[in-house]
């Protein structure tokens, strides 16, 4: 039996690649047929089946998923918001309640708050930076809490720690979205979280060209989930499954230069006069600094700020228009960097009186820091904060 290799960098590359190699491909062949021969399966969610997410494309990826986090199983799903939908509708039953972060992201905030409710699905908000009221949101009925490892667009670190503890001494299933912090920055089987949550279109695949989410956690939980999916129809693409496993493994050199770039940008904008605010954990300014220096591996590639004397969206527009390397888009993760105003694009779906309560302000400007040489976005944001 072959050693188990332990590090990310190594898992990245070599595991779930299948042995022996398809017709001795070095990389995994797309499989594109949607069926296969029958061959005697007991089970439905056995059969051989693209909308049944195991092709020999899918079942790859959600080995490599789920080491990547010290797991014991992943999913990959059509989207980000096909993971998180599929997993609080399975986590959660028609008249049931569970606990979720002030700050969310936007397609997040919206599910809960307009979607779930259809089903009979209640939530209560909580500070996930102040344990010792969160007993008070507790019901007879919750059944879970869900929160983000590096909230979006705030960049907040809750008290993840006192969450998974929460979660254990009421018998909650502790969800929590790694979207921003990728499975290099933080691993949330490794601190007792039942289900991982990723949009993989971002850090995970990495270069801005296909959309996928996942989920990673617990096999059991995983196989409830696997199976809703299966109704729901929620599969990812095969040809979506090869450009995420071929993004996947390039995955810790891209995040070790963002979160150096992200520190480097993060630091000149605390310095510029006309930054007011800058909102990065990896600053020993950030009022959850110590937090996340305890947790995270690396403070990620994701920050937002506020300019000085702006409060309001299309002004803030006006300025990061004039930026000239990193691109004016609602995504983030890529190898380029991309610049957007949270309350024109990923929360514009909140009111100005909810984003206020999120901790959103309206000139807020986020920034995903690609693995452009950091002195030149440096330059470039200088001259757009001085033009």
């Amino acid at each position: 039996m072959k050693k188990e290799r332990s590090r990310i960098e190594t898992k990245l590359i070599h595991t779930g690649e299948p042995l022996p190699r398809y017709g001795g491909a070095v990389v995994l062949p797309i499989f594109q047929t949607s069926t296969y021969e029958f061959e005697a399966e007991t089970d439905y969610h056995d059969i051989k089946y693209m909308r049944l997410n195991n092709s020999p494309n899918h079942k790859a990826l959600h080995a490599k998923l789920a080491a990547l986090e010290n797991a014991e199983a992943a999913l990959v799903a059509a989207s980000g918001m096909a993971a998180i939908s599929t997993t609080l509708l399975t986590v959660l039953n028609s008249g049931e309640h569970f606990l979720a972060q002030n700050s969310l992201y936007g397609g997040t905030f919206g599910l809960i708050n307009h979607d779930l409710p259809n089903y009979d699905i209640t939530h209560d908000v909580i500070d996930v930076s102040d344990p010792s009221s969160w007993g008070a949101a507790l019901k007879p009925n919750t059944k879970a809490i869900y929160v983000e490892t590096i909230t979006n667009p705030t960049l907040r670190v809750g008290d993840l720690e006192a969450v998974v503890a929460f979660a254990k001494d009421h018998g909650l299933v502790s969800i929590i979205d790694n979207t921003f912090a990728s499975p290099v920055n933080f691993r949330p089987a490794e601190w007792g979280f039942d289900l991982s949550l990723h949009s993989c279109s971002k850090y995970l695949n990495g270069h801005s060209d296909i959309v996928a989410g996942a989920v990673i956690g617990r096999a059991e939980l995983l196989e409830h989930i696997t199976h809703r999916l299966n109704r729901l129809g929620g599969c990812l693409d095969v040809h979506a499954c090869f450009l995420l496993h071929r993004g996947v493994k390039t995955l810790a050199l891209r995040v070790a230069r963002q979160n150096e770039n992200a520190m480097a940008v993060a630091e000149f904008l605390e310095g510029h006069p006309a930054v007011s605010k800058v909102n990065y954990p990896g600053l020993a300014s950030h009022p959850d600094a110590q937090r996340a220096a305890k947790l995270l591996d690396g403070f990620g590639g994701m920050l937002s700020f506020e300019l000085a004397g702006v409060d309001n969206p299309a002004a803030a527009g006006k300025i990061i228009a004039r930026l000239e390397l990193p691109v004016v888009a609602p995504s983030l993760g890529g190898l380029e960097s991309l610049v957007t105003v949270p309350a024109m694009t990923s929360h514009r779906g909140l009111t100005p009186e909810e984003r206020a309560k999120a901790g959103i302000a309206e000139g807020l400007v986020r920034l995903s820091v690609g693995v452009e040489a950091k002195e030149d976005l440096i330059e470039d944001l200088r001259q757009a904060l001085e033009g």
